[in-house]
This record gives C-alpha cells, structure tokens and sequence, in this order.
C-alpha cells in the first residue's frame, strides 16, 4: 500500500502563483529572505497570491488575507485557530481532525461535504476530514466570504478558504524551528527554499507534532486527546521561458490521535463532568496530495491549467455512548480517491473590460465501512462521482467610476450509490451580479447578488430501514451584499464594511440516529443577515493595530424535524451571533546591542452566544481569549515565549443530546510554551 500511495503521489499537481504574500494587514519583507527589516506597504498593492483574483483589496467582494508573519505573531498554528479572527468565521476545535465543520456568515455543515469551499494552492479538497491541516510554514490564508459559486461551484456555497505556500522563485530561505509547550507538546519544523536560477527553484518542508493531550479519562487513567502528526511537502518549479512557468507539489500528511474527549453536562448548573468511558477512541488519518500547475502569459491573457490528484485514508474508533458500559463502540474506515482538472483563462490587458472563462471536470470514489463491534454488524458501500462545469465572468466599466460584473457558471454532477445501486444527478445555474463604484481616493463602493448551491447526495451513513435517511436534497441560497473598501493616510488606514441578507432554501441539516451516525436531511426555508467590519492601522513605523467584528443573525424560518418537533423561529446551531478579535503587534529595532529585534504580539478573540442545537436548549454564551507572544532576535536567531488562552477562559466547544442525557467536550485551558528558530 506504501508503493501505492507513493506511485500516485508522483502524479503531482497545485499551483503556481506568486507565494510571498503582502496582505491588507499592510506589512511585508523588504526582502524576501531577509526576516529583520519591514517597509510600509501601500494597503492598494497587495501580492496577489490567486489566479482567479487580480487583487483581492480591489475585488468587489468581503474578503480577508493573512500571511505568514501575522499567523506566527498571533501563534495560529491550525486552521480551527482562525475561529473569530476573521469576521463570521468560525471551526470549532472539538472531536478529532474529522470534525471540521466550518461556518461563514451561518452557513455551514456538520456533516457529509463542507459548505465552505477549500483550496491548498488551488487544489481542492472535498472531504471535511481534509480541512483541519497544519499551518506551519504557510505563505497567506485567503478567506472569501459569501457564495463564491460562479468561479469556485461546488462546496461554495458559504465562501472559499485559499491556502497558500511559498514559491522557490519568490521566497528563499532555511528555517529551522524547535519548541516545548504544556502538555509535553512538542513541535519540530524545517523548510528550505532555493533559486537555482531565474527559471528553477526548488522547495522542501517537514514538520512535526505531539502533545500529551489536555483531558483525562478517569475510567483508564489516561489523556483521551493524546496527538502524534506529521507532514512533508516538495515543490519544484521551473520557468522554461519568459510567458511560461510550472509547478509540481507533493505532500503528505499523517495524524494519529486520541479524541472526542466529551463528558456528561449538567444543562441546570453548566458543569461538564471529566471524560469517563470505558474504551479508548481515537482517529487516524493520512493525505497523499499532488499536483501540476501550467501557466502561459502573455501581454493580452493568461492561461491556468491545473490537475490534482488526492488520496484519503482514515479511521475512527469511537466508543460512542461515552459512559463506563459496553453498549456502543463503531469503527467507520474511509478511503477517497479524487482527481481533478481545471482549465481557465483570463485577460491581463488593463482595458475597460475584464474577462475569465473556465472549465472544471472532477471524479471522486468514496469507499466507507461501518462496524458496530458491539452488535458485530458490518455495512459496506462506495459513492462515485462525477462532475463538470463551465464558468464565465465578465468585468466593464461602463463609467469612469463605474463598473458592472457579471458571472454565470454551469454545474453538472452525478453520483451512484453502489450499496442499494441508487443514482442521483443535479444540475444548476449559478449567476452573479455586481455593481462597483471606485471612489475618488483609493477605495470602492459595491452592491452584489450571487446564487449559491450545494449537491444532494446520498449519506455516508443511514439507517437502512429508513429510506429518508438514504438521501438528501440539494441546498440553494441568495446573498445580497452591499459594502465599502477604503484606505486613508498613504495606505497607513484601511477599513471594510459589508451587509448582508441570505436566503436559504432546502438547508442541509444533521441529524444523529443512535448506532448509526449523523446522516442529513433538509430544512425546509432558513435565512442569515448581519455585517462585517475590518479595521487595519500602522500609526507608526513598527506598530500595526487591527480590529475584526463580525455579527450574523442566522435562523430555521420553516423547519419541522416530524409531526411534534417544530424548529422554526430556532436559531441555526454553531453559529456564533458575534466574533472579534482585536490584535497588535510592535517592534522594537536594536533595543540593545544583545538584541535586533524584539517584537511583542498579542491577539484576542472572542465569540458568541453560540446554541450546539436545533432546540436552542443549551448555548455557550459570549466568552474571549487572550494570546500573547514575545519575540527576540539576534542576527539569524530567534527565541519565541507564547502563552494561549492566557486569561484561562472556561467554555465549550461542542454540546450535544444522546438519548436523554447531555455531553460536551470543554475548550483547552491557558498553555504557555516557547521556541528557538534559525532562519539562514
């Protein structure tokens, strides 16, 4: 299986893109091998890290860029860490790397596909067990919010997540990074970057993790959340002439961990009793990625082609009534095959009209056993599908100041259930529209409409003496979007404002069946409204401020679970009402001769109230988190002291009903830790 797994890592694939990312967080390296000295950087020149988007500060859409210092001041290690630090964004951290539900302005899923589209260098992944990945050593993380579906299509329903690392011919560098933390958490990392020449460079990058895990089973006496993960990539890219460039990528990544540390909750007092179950659960899982990216340019259009390739392997063993007894233990093994192809091709001229066309063809093979070793029961079955698109997008200034998008894109997708022979096939058009006025100064107005769809399909677990439970429809909704991007002081200010209203129609909804598992079904008429707010400021050289506000007002408005269960009027569970997070960061230049640099950072984020229910019986009210960090450099030596959740903070991240009692997993209390860095 080994051989296998590295026979088809060799297919390669992502993406080419330029990788040392500027952000609207208006800092950057004057260098890019060079980790001491910053310049002020206008908010207007942002890098553009994507090929779908020019600039991301000048696109007609709500959207947040961070890179790669931002993420190591504010000590976001993992995708879940972004959870309030962008506005309506949030991924609670519970269970185990498979549960990564991840909500933007409401719209989200527990289970099945994501709602959220998300991308690794421009290659998708499809699987939700796929998202929580490992930010060590990332270039920039792009978060698009609202219903991206005219460019991305499938899973984008809620917005796009684009994660990028760097380019050998942008970025060179050695970083070497060793640290400790609480719970014997322990982390190692290595990455080189090398330019050869001004047509190949090469990369490579490992990193490694463990921790003893922060809760104790009291029935074995050990850690329930115990993690050992690991990843490695490769990166090559070579430009054969001046209007040509590729890029092959190549990774793997492995976890094998402890989880759903949950305990029974008192809903009267809010107390959580410790994990206390008879058998050990755990999760394992390993990603084989590769891709190709090819790209020609001249000084009318550019064409993109990527093909990708990924492999999923995981396993979960969960004892799955949680208490001292042998009632329930499932083991649910996973393997999904995933190749895709995109073509797409834009134009380059800065003319009064703008333009992208595209084709995306996939197929995906799912392969899923569930075995309840408890009952010694057995279920089998396999989900292929397939699928097809064409795109097209259209940008005129119609005015000087004026100017009119419009987008169209088709999507195709047929899937078959091999366990009863079943067939399912959707269609749908989903359009765009946009109106954006550029201000005098640096800055726009916008107005836009945007469809959003997601696919039925068959669940990947059901009762199979209930055929609703086999299936589920597709979702649909409409978002309407108004907001402002401006910039004051020489690019020194930058704010972003944005309303929103969705309507949400045949909303996908989890529901758990005991011994079987979360299967979904369909909610009859749901809405979202609220706004964003994004405010970046460098009132001086080394001193950068910023402050991000979201609220969302997301409900059922026509939900009924069956005959007696009403949900409508309920607010839609994991959704937070608000997030903020507000962080600084400033830096010192040779405070003394011992030292170049010192940098103190600090990040807090607060969300809530969040209901875990579609009953709204229980919720964790509003709560907030304080990181700090301090950062000491001496030529090419850095040393890092951290401390996470410093104001020790007690919530939850997760709550739900099985039978008539209630469990919840507590969220991770104050950890401090510290680390050496050589950067060569």
């Amino acid at each position: 299986m080994l051989k296998r797994i590295l026979a088809l890592g060799s297919v390669f694939f992502p993406l080419l893109v330029r990788a040392v990312a500027i952000d609207t967080l208006a800092y950057a390296y004057t260098d890019p091998g060079d980790t001491l000295h910053y310049k002020q950087v206008d908010l207007s020149e942002v890098v553009v890290t994507g090929f779908k988007q020019d600039k991301l500060l000048d696109e007609p859409l709500s959207a947040s860029s961070l890179n790669s210092r931002y993420l190591r001041e504010g000590q976001i290690q993992s995708v879940k860490e972004l959870s309030a630090v962008l506005p309506n964004f949030f991924m609670p951290d519970y269970g185990s790397r498979q549960t990564s539900p991840i909500y933007i302005r409401g719209i989200g899923s527990r289970v099945n596909a994501p709602s959220v589209g998300f991308y690794v260098d421009g290659v998708p992944r499809f699987e939700r067990s796929a998202l929580d990945i490992d930010l060590s050593d990332i270039s920039n993380v792009e978060v698009l919010r609202g219903p991206q579906g005219t460019l991305y299509g499938r899973n984008a329903i809620g917005g796009i997540i684009n994660v990028y690392t760097h380019s050998p011919l942008d970025f060179q560098q050695t970083r070497l990074s060793a640290g400790y933390g609480s719970r014997d958490d322990v982390r190692v990392s290595a990455s080189n970057y090398t330019r050869v020449s001004d047509r190949f460079g090469f990369s490579a990058r490992g990193n490694y993790h463990h921790n003893d895990g922060f809760f104790t089973n009291i029935y074995t006496g050990k850690k329930s959340d115990n993690m050992n993960e690991g990843t490695g990539a490769l990166s090559l890219v070579w430009k054969p002439g001046s209007r040509w460039m590729a890029r092959l990528n190549a990774s793997v990544d492995y976890s094998d961990q402890g989880g759903y540390p949950y305990g029974k909750y008192d809903e009267a007092t809010g107390h959580t009793d410790p994990v206390n179950y008879n058998a050990y659960s755990s999760y394992r899982r390993a990603i084989v990625t590769s891709g190709l990216n090819l790209r020609y340019t001249d000084s009318r259009v550019s064409l993109n082609s990527q093909t990708a390739y990924q492999y999923i392997s995981d396993k979960q063993d969960i004892d799955q009534d949680f208490t001292p007894e042998s009632k329930t233990f499932i083991i649910q093994r996973l393997k999904q095959h995933l190749a895709s192809q995109e073509f797409t091709l834009k134009s380059t001229t800065r003319s009064r009209y703008q333009h992208i066309t595209g084709a995306f063809l996939f197929y995906q093979d799912i392969d899923k056993d569930v075995t309840n070793q408890t009952a010694g029961t057995l279920k089998q079955y396999a989900i292929p599908t397939y699928g097809l698109a064409l795109y097209h997008q259209s940008s005129l200034r119609v005015a000087n100041p004026l100017s009119i998008l419009l987008g169209l894109r088709y999507d195709y997708e047929h899937a078959r259930e091999r366990y009863a022979d079943s067939r399912l096939s959707f269609s749908q058009f989903t359009p765009k529209l946009t109106l954006q006025y550029h201000l005098p100064a640096d800055g726009q107005i916008y107005a836009a409409v945007a469809r959003g769809y997601k696919a039925g399909g068959f669940n990947t677990a059901f009762d199979t003496g209930d055929e609703s439970t086999r299936t589920f429809k597709p979702e649909y909704n409409w978002n309407y979007e108004i907001g402002a991007k401006l910039t004051a002081f020489d690019g020194r200010l930058s704010a972003q404002m944005a309303l929103f209203y969705i309507d949400w129609r045949h909303q996908q909804v989890p529901l758990y069946i005991p011994g079987v598992g979360n299967v979904q079904r369909n909610a009859g008429h749901s809405e979202s409204k609220g706004g964003e707010l994004t405010v970046q400021y460098r009132p001086v050289e080394n001193l950068r401020i910023g402050l991000n506000y979201g609220y969302t007002y997301a409900r059922f408005l026509d939900y009924k679970k069956d005959d007696r269960t009403d949900y409508s009027r309920h607010f839609i569970p994991l959704v937070p009402r608000q997030t903020l997070a507000a962080d600084a960061a400033y830096s010192w230049e040779r405070p003394c001769r011992a030292i170049d640099r010192l940098t103190l950072s600090g990040l807090l984020t607060a969300a809530g109230p969040i209901y875990w229910a579609e009953d709204n019986a229980v919720k964790q009210p509003f709560y907030a988190m304080l990181n700090l960090k301090l950062s000491i450099t001496k030529s090419r030596f850095t040393w890092e002291l951290w401390t996470k959740n410093l104001t020790n903070t007690h919530y939850h991240t997760y709550y739900f009903k099985l039978g008539s009692d209630g469990f919840a997993q507590r969220g991770k209390p104050v950890t401090v830790g510290t680390a050496f860095v050589v950067t060569l």
